[in-house]
């Protein structure tokens, strides 16, 4: 009697560590077959975000074991309606569009972002030559936004504009543009077709320093004071999808990113990435609802 328990429970400890063993190969098999695709916005030159957004897929792909594919989206909305139908499973959101997203895609989670992104700046610019040094100067100025589901080309921006007294749809001359991009946004202004407009901060640094400014046409005037803003969210069905951990894997990737990657870290002109939470942009939502882009 006491030899049958015995063989009983080795029976049951040698299954449960098997059980233990075969979980990962269980997940792979979970996944086979398909495979994971990654958006992000449009928010830039689209042969670069073909080079970052096609390493990121690869490295994924590398590190979780998982198939992954970028899918480009033609606009900021595509992009968070793909993701609440779930033909796009993780994405590279703005802190105003991961808002929308969760807004219609329960059970998303922002996972990871830039040390940058926690306290990330829009930058003004204006044609060079104007007397323009703050924010009101720009009224009768011609004015262009970025896109206008961009938080750091036009949510932000807006707030900040109507916090010193300049309504962007009262105070400029005309209605305010929408560029799309931040590097339109840039072209538009330094050509002379827009007095002034605002952009992302990263973008303005990067594209300085590359000399792909004329700043003997454009200068920046002035930056805003420091908000939430980009940010990796994934859908919250992955794991049932992908198999148990799927998530896990590639928040880990994500977060392991150094050295050897620093090529592709470079292009997101950061280091490295860091955790984020979905709480981060409850002041982004509170924002987009106060200026009436979210009712």
């Amino acid at each position: 009697m006491i030899a049958a328990r015995r063989s009983r429970l080795f029976i049951a400890v040698l299954s449960f560590l098997l059980l233990l063993t075969l979980s990962p190969v269980v997940s792979a098999q979970n996944a086979q077959g398909k495979t994971l695709y990654i958006g992000a916005i449009p928010d830039q030159d689209v042969s670069l975000l073909g080079r970052l957004y096609g390493g990121i897929a690869d490295y994924l792909s590398k590190e979780t074991g998982l198939e992954v594919k970028y899918v480009p989206s033609v606009d900021y909305a595509a992009l968070v309606t793909a993701f609440s139908r779930g033909d796009i499973h993780l994405a590279w959101f703005g802190g105003l569009t991961g808002v929308q997203a969760l807004m219609v895609t329960p059970g998303a989670q922002a996972i990871v972002q830039r040390p940058r992104d926690a306290e990330f700046h829009s930058v003004f610019i204006a044609r060079a030559g104007l007397d323009v040094n703050e924010l009101t100067d720009l009224k009768g100025l011609s004015f262009t936004f970025g896109s206008e589901s961009s938080t750091s080309g036009h949510l932000m921006p807006r707030y900040f504009m109507v916090q010193a007294g300049v309504d962007p749809d009262r105070h400029v001359r005309g209605l305010p543009n929408y560029s799309g991009s931040h590097d339109r946004t840039i072209l538009l202004v330094e050509s002379g077709a827009y007095q002034a407009g605002v952009l992302n901060e990263a973008v303005w640094t990067a594209r300085v320093a590359a000399g792909d400014v004329d700043l003997t046409k454009v200068r920046a005037f002035y930056t805003t004071p420091p908000y939430f803003d980009y940010h990796w969210m994934i859908r919250g069905d992955v794991d049932q999808v992908f198999g148990e951990g799927a998530t896990q894997r590639i928040k880990d990737a994500f977060l392991s990113m150094g050295p050897e990657e620093q090529e592709l870290l470079d292009l997101f002109q950061t280091d490295g990435f860091i955790e984020t939470h979905n709480d981060n942009y409850t002041a982004i939502r509170e924002v987009a609802e106060s200026v009436g882009i979210i009712r």
